[in-house]
């Protein structure tokens, strides 16, 4: 048996609710820390303010794409953050910045979006 048939739709959508969730109240609470772990730099004012704007956002996209009830569009919004995201930070990874999570967080939204696509 394939074992990426087991993966349904809404084990999908559950795994990308709580990272997300997670990721936003890391965002939230340890916005510095998270800026260091993730792009290699130093959290400023600035970077503390945007970083706690996306961590916001990021708790209102878990809630949105919880999976009860599934949803085409919620399944349609994370295949389009986990594949949106996944270019981006492998662009910044490159040209930009990275720290110690950059790339896992590369693999996780792109083996995510890949699972969704299969969907």
């Amino acid at each position: 048996m394939n074992p990426v048939r087991l993966i349904t739709a809404h084990k999908l959508l559950t795994v990308s609710a709580v990272v997300e969730l997670a990721t936003g109240l890391a965002l939230l609470l340890t916005p510095g820390l998270f800026s260091h772990l993730l792009l290699g730099i130093a959290g400023t004012d600035v970077t503390n303010l945007f970083a706690r704007f996306f961590g916001v956002a990021l708790i209102a996209l878990g809630v949105a794409c919880w999976p009860r009830p599934e949803s085409i569009a919620a399944i349609r919004a994370m295949l389009f953050y986990n594949g949106a995201v996944a270019v981006y930070l492998a662009y910044v990874g490159v040209f930009v910045s990275s720290g110690l999570l950059l790339w896992p967080a590369v693999v996780f939204h792109a083996v995510m979006t890949a699972l969704f696509l299969r969907r």
